[in-house]
C-alpha cells in the first residue's frame, strides 16, 4: 500500500511533501531497508545529516528504490565544525560523495553556533553550491529570527526552510508567526517529542479516540494543520504507514486550541537553546 502525500511550494519554487521521514540512527543495511520501505509506503522527503553518519545509507535506499530520483526530496545538513567557508564547500561535496548522489534537493546549516560566528560564511557556501547545481534549495535548522535576518541582510537571500524543534510540549508559537510573515516554511524535528510522555497525554488520547486515530496521527495532523512539515522517524513499516495516514480527517479549531495549551516554557527535549547551543 502506498499513500499519496500532498505537497507545498517553498519560497524558491521547490516542491516538498507535507510530511517526511527522519533517519537519525537508521544506519547500515537495516537502515537502508527501513528507508526503502518508507519510500515504498509513499514517503518522498528523506531527511539526513552529515552528523548522522548515514548519508551513505540514504543514498543506498535511493538506489534500491523503484521511485525515480527526481521524484524524491533528499535533505542533508552541514555540521557546526565545518562552517568556515572553505570547509563548508568541501563538506557539501563530501556529503554528496557519501550518498553517491549528484545533488541534494535541500541542504541545511544544522545549528547557527552563534559563538563561532561563522554561519554567514557557511550560508555563502550553500549559496555557491546551489549556483553550481549541487543543491536545489538551501535552508537552516534551529535558527532564531535574528540569525535569519542577518543572513538576508548580508547575502540578500533568506532560507526556504527552517527546521526547528516543534511538538505539542513546545509549540514555538511566536517563531511560527514570524516564519509565516517572512514566507519561510517550518520543518518540525522530533515532531512526536521523542518521549513516551506525549503518547500518554490524556488530552491527546481523548482527541485520538474521538477520531478513531492514534495519538501519533493526531500530533502529525496538528503539525500539518499548523503548516509545518513533520519528519517523524520510524523503522517499522506499519508505523511508517500509520504516520502518513493523516489526510482522511481534520482537527477542529477547538482541538487545535486544546493541543496548543499543552506547550510548556521548558518544553525543549534536551534544553538546546539556539541562542547558546553549540553543535560540533
Amino acid at each position: 500500500m502506498s499513500i499519496s502525500i500532498p505537497e507545498i511550494t517553498l519560497n524558491d519554487g521547490l516542491t516538498l511533501p507535507v510530511i517526511g521521514l527522519g533517519t537519525y540512527s537508521l544506519n547500515g543495511n537495516a537502515g537502508a531497508n527501513a528507508i526503502t520501505s518508507a519510500i515504498d509506503a509513499g514517503y518522498r522527503l528523506i531527511d539526513t545529516a552529515y552528523n548522522y553518519e548515514n548519508e551513505g545509507t540514504v543514498g543506498e535506499a535511493v538506489r534500491r528504490s523503484s521511485i525515480p530520483r527526481e521524484e524524491l526530496r533528499i535533505t542533508s545538513k552541514l555540521p557546526g565544525r565545518y562552517q568556515a567557508y572553505d570547509k563548508a564547500v568541501t563538506t557539501i561535496q563530501e556529503s554528496l560523495y557519501r550518498a553517491n548522489l549528484d545533488y541534494y534537493d535541500l541542504y541545511l546549516i544544522h545549528w547557527p553556533n552563534p559563538k563561532q560566528d561563522k554561519y554567514v560564511e557557511a550560508w555563502q557556501a550553500l549559496l555557491d553550491a546551489k549556483k553550481s547545481g549541487l543543491i536545489r534549495s538551501i535552508g537552516v535548522c534551529n535558527f532564531l529570527p535574528e540569525h535569519i535576518e542577518r543572513l538576508e541582510k548580508e547575502t540578500g537571500t533568506k532560507p526556504s526552510i527552517n527546521q526547528i524543534e516543534l511538538h505539542p510540549f513546545f509549540n514555538q508559537e511566536q517563531q511560527r508567526i514570524w516564519h509565516e510573515e517572512n514566507n519561510i516554511t517550518i520543518e518540525s524535528w522530533s515532531p512526536l517529542a521523542r518521549a513516551s510522555a506525549v503518547l500518554r497525554n490524556e488530552t491527546l488520547g481523548r482527541i485520538a479516540d474521538y477520531h478513531n486515530k492514534t495519538i501519533s496521527q493526531v500530533i502529525l495532523r496538528w503539525h500539518y494543520q499548523l503548516g509545518a512539515i513533520p519528519i517523524p522517524k520510524s523503522s517499522s513499516p506499519e508505523r511508517q504507514l500509520e504516520n502518513i495516514s493523516i489526510f482522511d480527517f481534520s482537527l477542529t479549531e477547538t482541538e487545535m486550541s486544546m493541543i496548543a495549551e499543552l506547550t510548556r516554557p521548558d518544553g525543549r527535549i534536551n534544553n538546546q537553546d539556539p541562542a547558546t547551543y553549540e553543535e560540533f
